[in-house]
Protein backbone atom coordinates (compact mmCIF):
# COMPACT_ATOMS: atom_id res chain seq x y z
CA UNK A 1 0.00 0.00 0.00
CA UNK A 2 1.23 3.46 -0.47
CA UNK A 3 1.99 5.90 2.10
CA UNK A 4 -0.81 7.79 2.96
CA UNK A 5 -1.08 11.07 2.10
CA UNK A 6 0.38 14.06 3.90
CA UNK A 7 -1.32 16.92 2.14
CA UNK A 8 -4.84 17.58 2.99
CA UNK A 9 -7.07 20.41 0.88
CA UNK A 10 -10.81 21.21 2.91
CA UNK A 11 -13.24 22.94 0.28
CA UNK A 12 -15.57 24.89 2.06
CA UNK A 13 -18.96 24.59 0.35
CA UNK A 14 -21.54 25.57 2.97
CA UNK A 15 -22.17 28.85 1.99
CA UNK A 16 -26.03 29.90 1.49
CA UNK A 17 -25.10 31.71 -1.71
CA UNK A 18 -28.12 34.25 -1.81
CA UNK A 19 -26.59 37.23 -3.45
CA UNK A 20 -26.68 34.42 -6.20
CA UNK A 21 -29.98 34.36 -6.03
CA UNK A 22 -30.72 30.64 -7.48
CA UNK A 23 -32.35 29.49 -4.70
CA UNK A 24 -29.66 26.87 -3.56
CA UNK A 25 -26.61 26.69 -1.95
CA UNK A 26 -23.91 28.62 -4.14
CA UNK A 27 -21.71 25.34 -4.34
CA UNK A 28 -24.58 23.05 -6.04
CA UNK A 29 -25.12 25.73 -8.65
CA UNK A 30 -24.79 24.46 -11.69
CA UNK A 31 -22.25 26.16 -14.73
CA UNK A 32 -21.97 24.46 -17.85
CA UNK A 33 -23.42 21.26 -16.89
CA UNK A 34 -21.39 20.72 -13.33
CA UNK A 35 -22.18 22.51 -10.02
CA UNK A 36 -19.48 24.73 -8.57
CA UNK A 37 -18.24 22.31 -6.02
CA UNK A 38 -18.15 19.96 -9.18
CA UNK A 39 -15.63 22.40 -10.68
CA UNK A 40 -13.50 23.24 -7.77
CA UNK A 41 -12.80 19.20 -7.02
CA UNK A 42 -11.56 18.95 -10.57
CA UNK A 43 -9.22 21.30 -9.77
CA UNK A 44 -7.72 19.84 -6.55
CA UNK A 45 -7.48 16.16 -7.86
CA UNK A 46 -5.96 17.89 -11.05
CA UNK A 47 -3.31 18.84 -8.63
CA UNK A 48 -0.44 16.53 -8.61
CA UNK A 49 0.32 15.27 -5.25
CA UNK A 50 -1.80 12.97 -3.94
CA UNK A 51 -4.27 14.49 -0.53
CA UNK A 52 -6.76 13.77 1.76
CA UNK A 53 -9.76 16.36 0.68
CA UNK A 54 -12.73 16.82 2.97
CA UNK A 55 -15.52 18.95 1.98
CA UNK A 56 -17.57 20.66 3.99
CA UNK A 57 -21.52 20.83 3.06
CA UNK A 58 -24.92 21.95 4.28
CA UNK A 59 -26.43 19.20 6.08
CA UNK A 60 -29.50 19.87 4.00
CA UNK A 61 -27.05 19.01 0.99
CA UNK A 62 -24.52 16.57 2.52
CA UNK A 63 -25.88 13.62 0.55
CA UNK A 64 -25.56 15.50 -2.96
CA UNK A 65 -22.22 16.70 -1.74
CA UNK A 66 -20.51 12.98 -1.24
CA UNK A 67 -22.22 12.11 -4.57
CA UNK A 68 -20.35 15.11 -6.69
CA UNK A 69 -17.15 14.24 -4.68
CA UNK A 70 -17.47 10.69 -4.69
CA UNK A 71 -17.87 10.81 -8.82
CA UNK A 72 -14.68 13.35 -9.13
CA UNK A 73 -12.42 11.66 -6.71
CA UNK A 74 -13.10 8.41 -8.94
CA UNK A 75 -10.06 5.66 -7.55
CA UNK A 76 -8.60 8.47 -5.42
CA UNK A 77 -11.65 8.63 -3.22
CA UNK A 78 -10.10 6.32 -0.34
CA UNK A 79 -8.96 9.55 0.96
CA UNK A 80 -12.15 11.62 0.75
CA UNK A 81 -14.59 12.69 3.49
CA UNK A 82 -17.62 15.07 3.45
CA UNK A 83 -18.39 17.01 7.03
CA UNK A 84 -21.48 19.06 7.71
CA UNK A 85 -20.66 23.15 7.91
CA UNK A 86 -21.28 25.63 10.90
CA UNK A 87 -23.34 29.08 10.83
CA UNK A 88 -20.56 30.58 9.96
CA UNK A 89 -17.21 30.34 7.83
CA UNK A 90 -15.14 30.06 10.79
CA UNK A 91 -17.07 27.24 11.95
CA UNK A 92 -17.11 25.54 8.82
CA UNK A 93 -13.46 25.43 8.09
CA UNK A 94 -12.92 24.29 11.87
CA UNK A 95 -15.66 21.27 11.14
CA UNK A 96 -12.86 20.34 8.39
CA UNK A 97 -10.14 20.40 9.98
CA UNK A 98 -11.41 18.38 12.76
CA UNK A 99 -11.45 15.65 9.95
CA UNK A 100 -8.40 16.12 8.23
CA UNK A 101 -5.95 13.19 9.80
CA UNK A 102 -3.07 13.91 12.38
CA UNK A 103 -0.02 12.80 9.69
CA UNK A 104 -0.89 15.36 7.81
CA UNK A 105 1.56 18.00 7.46
CA UNK A 106 0.09 20.67 5.18
CA UNK A 107 -3.28 21.76 5.07
CA UNK A 108 -4.98 23.99 2.77
CA UNK A 109 -8.57 25.87 2.62
CA UNK A 110 -10.15 26.38 -0.46
CA UNK A 111 -13.54 27.97 -1.51
CA UNK A 112 -15.88 26.09 -3.50
CA UNK A 113 -17.01 29.63 -5.29
CA UNK A 114 -13.64 30.27 -6.42
CA UNK A 115 -14.19 27.10 -8.94
CA UNK A 116 -12.19 28.11 -11.57
CA UNK A 117 -8.76 28.01 -9.64
CA UNK A 118 -6.36 26.08 -12.06
CA UNK A 119 -4.59 23.16 -10.36
CA UNK A 120 -1.34 25.05 -10.91
CA UNK A 121 -2.11 27.85 -7.84
CA UNK A 122 -2.33 24.67 -5.45
CA UNK A 123 1.05 22.96 -6.15
CA UNK A 124 2.74 26.86 -5.59
CA UNK A 125 0.56 27.22 -1.93
CA UNK A 126 2.09 23.92 -1.12
CA UNK A 127 5.45 24.36 -2.35
CA UNK A 128 6.06 27.21 -1.20
CA UNK A 129 4.26 26.04 2.49
CA UNK A 130 6.96 22.86 2.34
CA UNK A 131 10.00 25.06 1.38
CA UNK A 132 9.35 27.74 4.33
CA UNK A 133 6.87 26.61 6.87
CA UNK A 134 5.18 29.57 6.43
CA UNK A 135 1.21 30.81 5.88
CA UNK A 136 0.66 30.76 2.09
CA UNK A 137 -2.08 32.52 0.15
CA UNK A 138 -1.98 32.94 -3.70
CA UNK A 139 -2.58 37.14 -4.98
CA UNK A 140 -3.60 39.29 -7.22
CA UNK A 141 -1.51 43.00 -7.35
CA UNK A 142 -4.54 45.31 -7.22
CA UNK A 143 -4.63 47.31 -10.32
CA UNK A 144 -7.50 49.73 -9.76
CA UNK A 145 -6.88 53.03 -8.37
CA UNK A 146 -8.14 52.72 -4.53
CA UNK A 147 -9.36 55.72 -2.53
CA UNK A 148 -10.28 56.25 1.46
CA UNK A 149 -13.41 58.34 2.11
CA UNK A 150 -15.64 58.93 5.18
CA UNK A 151 -19.29 57.86 6.18
CA UNK A 152 -20.87 60.75 3.62
CA UNK A 153 -18.89 59.25 0.36
CA UNK A 154 -16.58 61.85 0.34
CA UNK A 155 -13.16 61.08 -1.21
CA UNK A 156 -10.13 61.80 2.07
CA UNK A 157 -7.42 60.20 -0.03
CA UNK A 158 -6.01 58.06 -2.68
CA UNK A 159 -4.12 54.62 -1.06
CA UNK A 160 -0.74 53.34 -2.71
CA UNK A 161 -2.16 50.28 -4.24
CA UNK A 162 1.67 48.95 -5.12
CA UNK A 163 1.39 47.22 -1.52
CA UNK A 164 -1.70 46.00 -1.85
CA UNK A 165 -2.84 42.54 -3.01
CA UNK A 166 -6.41 41.01 -3.94
CA UNK A 167 -6.34 37.92 -1.80
CA UNK A 168 -7.46 34.22 -3.27
CA UNK A 169 -7.57 30.58 -2.34
CA UNK A 170 -6.56 27.97 -1.56
CA UNK A 171 -4.96 29.22 1.66
CA UNK A 172 -2.38 27.17 2.69
CA UNK A 173 -0.61 26.46 6.39
CA UNK A 174 1.71 23.75 8.29
CA UNK A 175 -1.06 22.13 9.71
CA UNK A 176 0.19 21.30 13.18
CA UNK A 177 0.40 25.21 13.72
CA UNK A 178 -2.84 25.85 11.72
CA UNK A 179 -4.44 23.79 14.16
CA UNK A 180 -3.37 25.74 17.42
CA UNK A 181 -4.08 28.78 15.96
CA UNK A 182 -7.73 27.89 15.35
CA UNK A 183 -7.31 27.14 19.29
CA UNK A 184 -6.27 29.87 20.35
CA UNK A 185 -8.82 32.57 18.07
CA UNK A 186 -10.44 34.76 20.83
CA UNK A 187 -14.48 33.77 21.13
CA UNK A 188 -16.09 36.51 19.32
CA UNK A 189 -12.76 37.33 17.08
CA UNK A 190 -13.26 38.58 13.58
CA UNK A 191 -10.94 37.41 10.54
CA UNK A 192 -11.63 38.13 7.07
CA UNK A 193 -10.23 34.73 6.31
CA UNK A 194 -7.88 32.10 7.00
CA UNK A 195 -4.57 33.81 7.31
CA UNK A 196 -6.07 36.38 9.12
CA UNK A 197 -6.02 33.70 12.01
CA UNK A 198 -2.64 32.37 11.55
CA UNK A 199 -1.39 36.21 11.25
CA UNK A 200 -3.07 36.57 14.83
CA UNK A 201 -1.32 33.61 16.27
CA UNK A 202 2.06 35.39 15.47
CA UNK A 203 2.85 33.73 12.42
CA UNK A 204 4.21 34.88 9.01
CA UNK A 205 1.82 34.93 5.86
CA UNK A 206 3.34 35.83 2.07
CA UNK A 207 2.07 35.52 -0.76
CA UNK A 208 2.45 33.18 -4.13
CA UNK A 209 1.03 34.61 -7.54
CA UNK A 210 -2.75 34.16 -8.07
CA UNK A 211 -4.93 33.71 -11.17
CA UNK A 212 -7.44 36.07 -12.38
CA UNK A 213 -9.60 32.27 -13.20
CA UNK A 214 -9.94 32.28 -9.47
CA UNK A 215 -11.90 34.82 -8.86
CA UNK A 216 -14.90 34.22 -6.39
CA UNK A 217 -18.43 33.41 -7.86
CA UNK A 218 -20.91 35.45 -5.87
CA UNK A 219 -23.29 37.23 -7.92
CA UNK A 220 -25.29 36.44 -11.61
CA UNK A 221 -22.92 38.56 -13.05
CA UNK A 222 -19.94 36.29 -11.50
CA UNK A 223 -21.49 33.05 -13.08
CA UNK A 224 -21.80 34.44 -16.56
CA UNK A 225 -18.44 35.65 -16.56
CA UNK A 226 -17.12 32.01 -15.75
CA UNK A 227 -19.33 30.44 -18.21
CA UNK A 228 -18.22 32.81 -21.14
CA UNK A 229 -14.43 31.69 -19.69
CA UNK A 230 -15.20 27.89 -20.14
CA UNK A 231 -17.08 28.69 -23.58
CA UNK A 232 -13.82 29.98 -24.72
CA UNK A 233 -11.73 27.38 -23.14
CA UNK A 234 -13.81 24.72 -24.98
CA UNK A 235 -13.02 26.24 -28.71
CA UNK A 236 -9.36 26.38 -27.86
CA UNK A 237 -8.97 22.68 -27.04
CA UNK A 238 -7.05 20.10 -28.77
CA UNK A 239 -7.11 16.23 -28.05
CA UNK A 240 -4.67 13.75 -28.95
CA UNK A 241 -4.18 9.99 -28.29
CA UNK A 242 -1.35 7.92 -28.68
CA UNK A 243 -0.25 4.22 -28.55
CA UNK A 244 3.36 2.23 -27.87
CA UNK A 245 4.40 -1.45 -27.66
CA UNK A 246 7.74 -2.78 -26.79
CA UNK A 247 8.76 -6.54 -26.00
CA UNK A 248 10.40 -7.56 -23.03
CA UNK A 249 14.32 -8.05 -23.71
CA UNK A 250 15.81 -9.72 -20.26
CA UNK A 251 19.13 -8.06 -21.02
CA UNK A 252 17.76 -4.53 -20.06
CA UNK A 253 17.07 -2.55 -17.69
CA UNK A 254 13.27 -1.54 -17.26
CA UNK A 255 12.48 2.21 -17.40
CA UNK A 256 8.68 3.23 -17.24
CA UNK A 257 7.46 6.31 -16.83
CA UNK A 258 10.37 7.62 -16.30
CA UNK A 259 11.33 5.53 -13.58
CA UNK A 260 14.27 3.07 -13.23
CA UNK A 261 12.79 -0.82 -12.16
CA UNK A 262 15.21 -2.56 -10.72
CA UNK A 263 15.32 -6.50 -10.80
CA UNK A 264 12.54 -6.53 -13.90
CA UNK A 265 13.36 -7.49 -17.45
CA UNK A 266 13.51 -4.14 -19.94
CA UNK A 267 11.90 -3.24 -23.12
CA UNK A 268 13.20 -3.36 -26.34
CA UNK A 269 13.73 -0.27 -28.90
CA UNK A 270 16.04 1.71 -30.00
CA UNK A 271 16.12 4.21 -27.25
CA UNK A 272 15.01 2.93 -23.73
CA UNK A 273 11.70 1.50 -24.50
CA UNK A 274 9.80 3.82 -21.90
CA UNK A 275 6.20 3.14 -23.68
CA UNK A 276 4.60 5.00 -20.98
CA UNK A 277 6.76 8.01 -22.31
CA UNK A 278 6.39 7.30 -25.76
CA UNK A 279 2.89 7.10 -26.13
CA UNK A 280 2.64 10.03 -24.12
CA UNK A 281 4.57 12.15 -27.00
CA UNK A 282 2.72 10.66 -29.61
CA UNK A 283 -0.54 11.55 -27.71
CA UNK A 284 0.81 15.44 -27.13
CA UNK A 285 2.49 15.58 -30.99
CA UNK A 286 -1.21 14.02 -32.26
CA UNK A 287 -3.32 16.57 -30.67
CA UNK A 288 -1.38 19.41 -31.54
CA UNK A 289 -0.89 18.34 -35.31
CA UNK A 290 2.65 18.20 -35.01
CA UNK A 291 3.14 14.22 -36.50
CA UNK A 292 4.05 11.31 -34.47
CA UNK A 293 7.36 10.46 -32.36
CA UNK A 294 8.84 8.46 -35.40
CA UNK A 295 8.61 11.01 -37.33
CA UNK A 296 10.12 13.88 -34.88
CA UNK A 297 12.71 11.68 -33.35
CA UNK A 298 13.48 8.25 -35.76
CA UNK A 299 15.38 5.52 -35.43
CA UNK A 300 17.99 6.81 -37.68
CA UNK A 301 18.91 9.55 -35.56
CA UNK A 302 21.52 8.62 -33.35
CA UNK A 303 20.90 11.58 -30.22
CA UNK A 304 18.18 9.22 -29.35
CA UNK A 305 19.75 6.00 -29.26
CA UNK A 306 19.54 5.03 -25.53
CA UNK A 307 17.35 8.23 -24.98
CA UNK A 308 15.61 8.13 -21.16
CA UNK A 309 11.71 8.90 -21.54
CA UNK A 310 12.22 11.99 -20.18
CA UNK A 311 14.18 13.66 -23.38
CA UNK A 312 11.51 12.24 -25.99
CA UNK A 313 9.05 14.21 -23.32
CA UNK A 314 10.73 17.80 -22.66
CA UNK A 315 11.72 18.18 -26.51
CA UNK A 316 7.71 17.28 -27.61
CA UNK A 317 6.96 19.93 -24.82
CA UNK A 318 9.48 22.49 -26.37
CA UNK A 319 7.60 21.52 -30.07
CA UNK A 320 4.34 22.32 -28.49
CA UNK A 321 4.90 25.49 -26.67
CA UNK A 322 6.72 26.84 -30.59
CA UNK A 323 3.35 26.09 -31.87
CA UNK A 324 1.40 27.47 -29.56
CA UNK A 325 0.35 24.79 -27.32
CA UNK A 326 -0.04 23.88 -23.57
CA UNK A 327 -0.94 20.76 -21.74
CA UNK A 328 -4.12 20.87 -19.62
CA UNK A 329 -3.70 17.16 -18.99
CA UNK A 330 -2.60 13.81 -19.50
CA UNK A 331 -4.16 9.91 -18.66
CA UNK A 332 -2.63 6.99 -19.52
CA UNK A 333 -3.47 3.69 -19.26
CA UNK A 334 -0.70 0.67 -19.44
CA UNK A 335 -1.68 -3.14 -20.38
CA UNK A 336 0.94 -5.55 -18.61
CA UNK A 337 1.50 -8.33 -17.15
CA UNK A 338 4.80 -6.91 -14.53
CA UNK A 339 6.20 -4.86 -13.18
CA UNK A 340 3.06 -4.40 -10.76
CA UNK A 341 2.69 -0.92 -10.83
CA UNK A 342 0.40 -0.16 -7.83
CA UNK A 343 3.06 0.55 -5.43
CA UNK A 344 4.78 3.38 -7.99
CA UNK A 345 1.89 4.76 -9.03
CA UNK A 346 1.99 8.47 -7.40
CA UNK A 347 5.92 8.38 -8.03
CA UNK A 348 5.45 7.75 -12.01
CA UNK A 349 2.64 10.72 -11.80
CA UNK A 350 4.25 13.24 -9.43
CA UNK A 351 7.25 12.72 -11.99
CA UNK A 352 5.65 12.76 -15.49
CA UNK A 353 3.29 15.73 -13.90
CA UNK A 354 6.71 17.91 -12.98
CA UNK A 355 8.37 17.11 -16.73
CA UNK A 356 4.75 18.13 -18.23
CA UNK A 357 3.71 21.18 -16.08
CA UNK A 358 0.63 19.70 -15.96
CA UNK A 359 -1.88 16.82 -14.12
CA UNK A 360 -0.77 13.08 -15.60
CA UNK A 361 -2.66 10.41 -14.44
CA UNK A 362 -1.83 6.64 -15.22
CA UNK A 363 -3.75 3.33 -14.48
CA UNK A 364 -2.41 0.00 -15.17
CA UNK A 365 -4.59 -3.17 -15.97
CA UNK A 366 -3.80 -6.69 -17.21
CA UNK A 367 -5.33 -8.38 -20.15
CA UNK A 368 -6.80 -11.42 -18.73
CA UNK A 369 -4.06 -13.91 -20.40
CA UNK A 370 -5.23 -12.35 -24.16
CA UNK A 371 -2.83 -11.23 -26.28
CA UNK A 372 1.19 -10.39 -26.46
CA UNK A 373 0.81 -8.66 -23.18
CA UNK A 374 -1.98 -11.69 -21.47
CA UNK A 375 1.44 -14.14 -22.61
CA UNK A 376 3.55 -11.84 -20.77
CA UNK A 377 5.50 -11.01 -23.82
CA UNK A 378 5.66 -6.89 -23.51
CA UNK A 379 4.05 -4.42 -22.35
CA UNK A 380 1.18 -1.60 -24.15
CA UNK A 381 0.22 1.71 -22.86
CA UNK A 382 -2.42 4.32 -24.82
CA UNK A 383 -2.12 7.85 -23.55
CA UNK A 384 -4.85 10.52 -24.28
CA UNK A 385 -3.69 14.09 -24.08
CA UNK A 386 -5.57 17.24 -23.74
CA UNK A 387 -3.89 20.64 -25.10
CA UNK A 388 -5.03 24.26 -24.98
CA UNK A 389 -4.59 26.35 -27.86
CA UNK A 390 -2.36 29.73 -26.91
CA UNK A 391 -3.53 31.72 -30.29
CA UNK A 392 -7.00 30.88 -30.59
Amino acid sequence: MPDAPTLAVVVVAAGSGLRLGRGEPKAFVELAGSTLLEHALRAVYAQPESSHVVVVAPESHRGVALDIARRVAGIAGEHLRVVVGGHSRAASVAAGLAAVPDEVDVVLIHDAARALTPPEVFSRVVQRVRADGVGVIPALAVVDTIARRDAAGVVIDQVDRSSLAAIQTPQGFPAAAYRAAMAAVTPGAEHTDDAGIFVAAGHTVVTVEGDERGFKITTPWDLRRAQLLIDSDRSALRTGIGIDVHAYDDSRALWLGGLYWPDEPGLAGHSDGDAISHAICDALLSAAGLGDIGSRFGVDDPRYAEARGDIFLTSTLALLHDAGFEVVNVAVQVVAQHPRFAPRRHEVEALLSRLLGAPVSVAATTSDGLGFTGRGEGVSAVATALLRSQRS
